[in-house]
Order: C-alpha cells, then sequence, then structure tokens
C-alpha cells in the first residue's frame, strides 16, 4: 500500500555527460534539466518500488519542475521524492533538488500504478516496415 510520507534520496555527481551541452539542452557545461528530471523521477520510482503489489509497477504521467539554479560539473545533486497525495492508482510526488545547502529545483510528479504485464503488452511496437529512423533529428533554414 502507498501511504503519504514514503520518500526516497538519490544522489549524483554532474559530470561531463550530465550537462545541457551533451543533452543538447543548452550550451553551457551546467546540470542540463533533463538529467535533473531523471533524477527526480528516479526518486519517486525508488520511493515507492517496495510498497506496490506484486506484478504492478508505476508510470510517470506528469512533471513540472522549476529547476532554478545551475549546478557545475563535480557537483554533488541531491534529489528527494516524496508522496504527498495518493488517489486510487495515481501518486503525486513533491521534488526537491539541491547541490549542498541551495535548492536547486523544486516540482511535483504523478505516477500511475499500473499492471506491468499489461501495460507491456499495449505498448506500440517499433515501426519495422517503414524504414524510417526514429532519432531525434533537427534542422535549421
Amino acid at each position: 500500500m502507498i501511504e503519504l510520507g514514503l520518500s526516497a534520496t538519490l544522489e549524483a555527481v554532474v559530470g561531463e555527460a550530465d550537462t545541457a551541452l551533451a543533452f543538447g539542452s543548452g550550451d553551457v557545461p551546467v546540470l542540463a534539466t533533463p538529467r535533473l528530471v531523471a533524477l527526480l523521477e528516479a526518486a519517486a520510482v525508488a520511493a515507492v518500488a517496495g510498497a506496490l503489489p506484486l506484478g504492478a509497477t508505476s508510470v510517470g504521467t506528469n512533471i513540472t519542475m522549476n529547476h532554478v539554479a545551475a549546478t557545475a560539473v563535480g557537483r554533488l545533486v541531491t534529489g528527494r521524492a516524496e508522496v504527498v497525495d495518493v488517489t486510487d492508482r495515481m501518486i503525486v510526488f513533491g521534488l526537491e533538488a539541491r547541490d549542498g545547502e541551495a535548492i536547486i529545483a523544486r516540482g511535483r510528479h504523478v505516477r500511475v500504478v499500473v499492471d506491468r504485464e499489461r501495460f507491456l503488452s499495449r505498448a506500440t511496437p517499433p515501426d519495422t516496415t517503414s524504414g524510417a529512423d526514429s532519432s531525434d533529428t533537427a534542422s535549421s533554414d
């Protein structure tokens, strides 16, 4: 059973591969927002991992976050997710990330509890008939 207050904290040292420059989400060598989102989402997953029913998993459906401060390569970032609301299969998490004592982000994340097998059976398989490449491409005129 998912209870209010369940939480998890994860840490990561910012490396070159974690930067906005490496992610393509910016042109500066500081912690990328997508990398920070991934850390906080992983904390949410960890917070409820031991409380889910057998055969169930949780999937993210929404995340909102204010990333308010830059974090340099080499710094330790701590991400924390705490269950703040539970309604039926929906779990809402409060999120917070810190660089040392400084808050660098706050937000909210929603996950839904699903049956793992049923969820996977409904996932859309890749289109292998068109020869289309599914990788992201960008062009500029």
